[in-house]
């Protein structure tokens, strides 16, 4: 017998599965939509009628904001189930403890991912690296306005950071056709957060493991350029050392091929 399960995608096109059935095409229109999301994504507190109206009106409270909240909950706990909503002037949405949210699973990814880096075990990081770049990637409620809508993006936004870097560097640990990989994912680290040093080390690294030691040099050359430009500081000192390690490999490829 197949095991009835609760999953909620907020990332891109919202999908909703409540004990196996899918209840997003029945959520009450625009509105029920974002107040469903703004619960979900706040389901470990009690969410307050001033602070649930701000979230689905932000400009513009209309006349009729406690006829119009009423219909879109009544909708709503017909959608999701009574039991699943808060009643009277504050809200928490209740869902089985083992209901898988993509946020919250790409944040428990991506601290396995670290972790995973942290200590050199590289297949431990390199899927749940994925998980958190994947979900970052698809955006967080297309179309809509509001400081909590922005608030989220952001925290979406430096998800993709952490997890271009985590997935760069584990695709670096493993080595061989990972490498490709690992360029891909640094350079796009690189061209999103271009005073990010972490970023570049990674791409001058994996450039150097593929072979391309004259092009680890020219990556550490322009963030040096950019850093002085831009700032007005010297790459860090991790950044020099790795620099001068390449310089030295450089050199010493030079004298072995006489």
């Amino acid at each position: 017998m197949a095991v009835a399960r609760t999953r909620v995608q907020l990332c891109g096109r919202l999908a909703v599965e409540l004990a196996g059935r899918r209840v997003e095409d029945t959520l009450p229109g625009r509105k029920g939509r974002l107040i469903f999301v703004y619960l979900v994504a706040n389901r470990d507190r009690v969410i307050s009628r001033d602070e649930l109206v701000d979230a689905v009106w932000p400009t513009a409270t209309p006349a009729a904001v406690e006829q119009d909240l009423r219909a879109l909950l009544s909708k709503l706990r017909r959608a999701v189930g009574r039991t699943a909503l808060g009643l009277h002037s504050r809200y928490r949405i209740e869902l089985p403890a083992d209901t898988w949210i993509d946020l919250e699973a790409a944040g428990e990814a991506i601290h396995r991912a670290e972790a995973g880096v942290a200590a050199g075990a590289w297949d431990d990081a390199w899927g749940p690296s994925l998980v958190a770049l994947f979900t970052a990637r698809r955006g967080f409620l297309h179309g809509e306005d509001g400081a909590w809508i922005d608030e989220w993006r952001r925290h979406l936004d430096q998800l993709e950071t952490r997890a271009l870097e985590c997935h760069a560097t584990a695709c670096l640990g493993l080595g061989g056709p990972e490498l490709a990989q690992a360029e891909r994912c640094a350079r796009r680290l690189v061209d999103k957060e271009p005073y990010r040093e972490s970023g570049h080390r990674v791409l001058m690294r994996t450039l150097a493991g593929s072979g391309n030691v004259a092009q680890a040099i020219q990556a550490y050359d322009r963030l040096r350029c950019a850093l002085r430009d831009e700032l007005g500081i010297a790459p860090s000192p991790a950044t020099q050392e790795l620099h001068q390690n390449l310089l030295r490999t450089g050199t010493s490829r030079v004298a072995a091929s006489y």
